[in-house]
């Protein structure tokens, strides 16, 4: 038996829950395969897993289109939805049939509606597993852009048909579920002493993660980070591998240290709240000094979190 995953490709913080919850499952049984089905990167979770998964490159969610990792282009987004939404269903019945041949019988998704219209028609159970859904997200905009309304009506009629219903801390609009989970995220799987020896970092070096959320991003005050000497800078996305400068550890994008491992190996991060960012933060027990998004609905509850 295979267990098929529909993926939100928007950022990386669905496919890292996604991961987490896979990488649960396998050491509950390791003959447990996964069929992927998302537009995220492969190489995000063959770094992410331990376990068998075959990955299956598909549009599942528009979600939001970014300007930045801090701003939605509402225009954008509302364009690619009218060109998505509502689902066709020969495409459902196409995406079902060949979930069927690759031997699934259950469906999760985070967050993305198309999987619960996959598993319906090919007869066998879905789970939705979300913090928020993208009806509640649009919502907050609709006051902005109208266009959103309908496809926020129909992704909501389309996640009240999941069989079951989990909902992982921080919740965004808590309901009646069958699991409220504790904040989900990927483990790590190097100590914090083991990744700074891997990575050149004194043992008793004071160190601060700069992040983004996994997305690269040009950092225009790096020479004011060098000033402060005492404290090592770890920036994930900001350089090649193995790029040190001082003080300064610029990795690139793609690296070859797990996140969770180097959220682990700090002493405190700054960076977007994000609901994987916040959940590595939580469970590393470091402090977090954290950027807002302001338009985004998902923000202040994070943050109050």
């Amino acid at each position: 038996m295979s267990i098929a995953f529909f993926i939100s490709p928007h950022g990386y913080g669905h496919a890292s829950r996604a991961a987490a919850v896979m990488e649960a499952l396998h050491h509950l049984d390791l003959e447990k395969e996964f069929e992927i089905f998302t537009t995220v990167p492969e190489w995000f979770f063959r770094s992410s897993l331990s376990g068998p998964f075959s990955y299956h490159p598909l549009l599942t969610d528009i979600g939001l289109v970014q300007e930045t990792s801090l701003k939605a282009d509402l225009a954008q987004t509302v364009a690619r939805l009218d060109s998505f939404l509502p689902f066709q269903k020969a495409k459902i019945s196409e995406v079902a049939h060949f979930v069927l041949g690759r031997h699934c019988r259950l469906i999760l998704c985070d967050i993305s509606a198309m999987g619960i219209l996959v598993a319906r028609h090919a007869g066998i159970p879905s789970v939705l597993i979300e913090n928020f859904t993208w009806d509640w997200i649009y919502e907050d905009y609709e006051a902005q852009c109208k266009g959103l309304s309908a496809h926020r009506s129909y992704l909501g009629g389309v996640l009240q048909g999941a069989d079951f219903h989990i909902q992982a801390q921080p919740v965004c609009c808590p309901t009646n579920v069958h699991l409220t989970a504790s904040p989900v995220s990927r483990k790590p799987r190097t100590s914090r002493e083991k990744t700074r020896q891997r990575l050149g970092i004194p043992p008793d070096a004071l160190v601060a993660m700069i992040t983004m959320g996994g997305i690269p991003e040009t950092y225009p005050f790096l020479d004011e980070l060098r000033k402060s000497e005492d404290i090592v800078f770890l920036i994930p996305g900001a350089g090649r591998e193995g790029n040190k400068t001082g003080n300064l550890f610029l990795l690139p994008h793609q690296s070859e240290h797990f996140h969770p491992d180097l959220v682990n190996a700090s002493d405190a991060l700054i960076g977007k709240v994000g609901y994987s960012t916040l959940s590595e933060v939580y469970w590393a027990g470091i402090p977090f000094g954290y950027i807002a998004r302001d338009d985004f609905r998902e923000s202040p509850v994070l943050i109050s979190y």
